[in-house]
């Protein structure tokens, strides 16, 4: 009886709403929240790309309608108790997020709204009250708490998308310093954890139930997955730098990259049952989806054995391979070794090249559903 009373609430809220939107639009008001509401209306419609493209004109005119639609968002998606509305919101959230450049004011106003407290993404306290069971509420809030904190993790990850990752393949053709070389390093192993994070949260926005069958969840879900291919595929790219400096980097860093590398073993494996997971239900198309190479458990042990033969560096120690390389006199076998060393990267990073790019692949055009 209660729920049923929720449920005939939030009906009639929201219908209130769709009424207050249609009227202010005949009489010619343009308001960020009206434009909110009509984008996520409960129905089992997507989001209309038309929303899309106007908001975004309204950004480029005017920079400061960021800070309108993030209160408007706020307000939308933490009052209702429709899953329909809430995963709505989500998707038009972060198809605009996807649309911007990521130090924009959009960024920057949800950014602030979010560390003033006043809307949480992560953890999420929608729970949905307009389903006809307490099984497919839970099926539906679990999906819409998934992917809020997916793009809540999203918001921490603003220079995933900077010019300077995206063009790194250029920056052999520059004449870098050694030091410059080994600051690139760090920024990339900064990076790549949280690339690792971003994909974890994807493999998190797993459907259940009669979620699986939503046609919104199913648009939902195309989003997620096109954007984790492109972090998939940036992380193998950059992984493979740090493989080939390996020799090069202090130990600190080597222990962070082997780190890394060890928990994209298992990821990989856990990436790879996902998408065939989504491949069964046809969300995307076969040709989409990126090669997925497991790492082999024997690099990671030829890993283990490298750095446990490396010279004994404190973790303080900010010297490098190639300093103490310039400035010592190896003996014989310490050459032999270092060789053996080499050759055994060389061939770890060969195996990893073959990666298919697919860079420039998903736009936005191409999201309609």
């Amino acid at each position: 009886m209660k729920r049923r009373f929720h449920k005939v609430c939030t009906s009639v809220k929201e219908q209130s709403y769709i009424s207050y939107a249609k009227i202010a639009s005949a009489a010619g008001f343009s308001d960020m929240n009206l434009i909110i509401i009509k984008a996520t209306s409960p129905d089992d419609l997507p989001v209309h790309e038309k929303y899309i493209q106007h908001l975004l004109k309204l950004f480029s005119i005017s920079p400061s309608s960021c800070h309108s639609f993030a209160i408007s968002f706020t307000r939308r998606f933490g009052t209702t108790r429709s899953w329909r509305v809430a995963l709505k919101s989500l998707i038009l959230l972060h198809r605009l997020l996807r649309s911007v450049q990521g130090k924009s004011p959009l960024w920057a106003e949800l950014l602030w709204i979010r560390s003033n407290g006043l809307i949480s993404l992560y953890p999420c306290h929608f729970k949905d009250v307009t389903s006809s069971s307490s099984t497919c509420s839970n099926s539906y809030t679990k999906f819409v708490s998934s992917y809020a904190q997916l793009l809540d993790e999203a918001l921490n990850c603003v220079d995933l998308d900077s010019k300077k990752l995206e063009n790194q393949q250029h920056q052999e053709e520059k004449n870098e310093t050694f030091q410059e070389k080994m600051n690139e390093m760090g920024e990339i192993l900064e990076i790549l954890p949280q690339l690792q994070s971003i994909i974890d949260r994807v493999i998190d926005c797993y459907p259940i139930g009669v979620a699986t069958k939503s046609f919104i969840v199913q648009s939902a879900m195309k989003h997620i997955i096109r954007d984790s291919f492109v972090c998939y595929t940036k992380f193998r790219r950059e992984i493979v730098v740090v493989l080939e400096n390996l020799f090069e980097m202090s130990y600190r860093n080597c222990i962070a990259a082997f780190n890394i590398y060890k928990k994209s073993a298992v990821q990989t494996n856990k990436l790879c049952e996902f998408y065939e997971w989504c491949k069964a239900k046809g969300l995307c198309g076969y040709y989409e989806y990126p090669l997925l190479e497991p790492i082999p458990h024997i690099h990671i042990k030829a890993l283990e054995s490298f750095l446990s033969g490396m010279w004994q560096l404190t973790e303080s120690s900010s010297s490098s391979w190639s300093d103490q390389e310039s400035s010592s006199a190896f003996t014989e076998e310490d050459g032999r070794q270092q060789q053996q060393q080499q050759h055994m990267i060389k061939g770890i990073v060969d195996e990893e090249k073959p990666l298919i790019d697919l860079e420039g692949e998903y736009d936005d055009d191409n999201d309609d559903f």
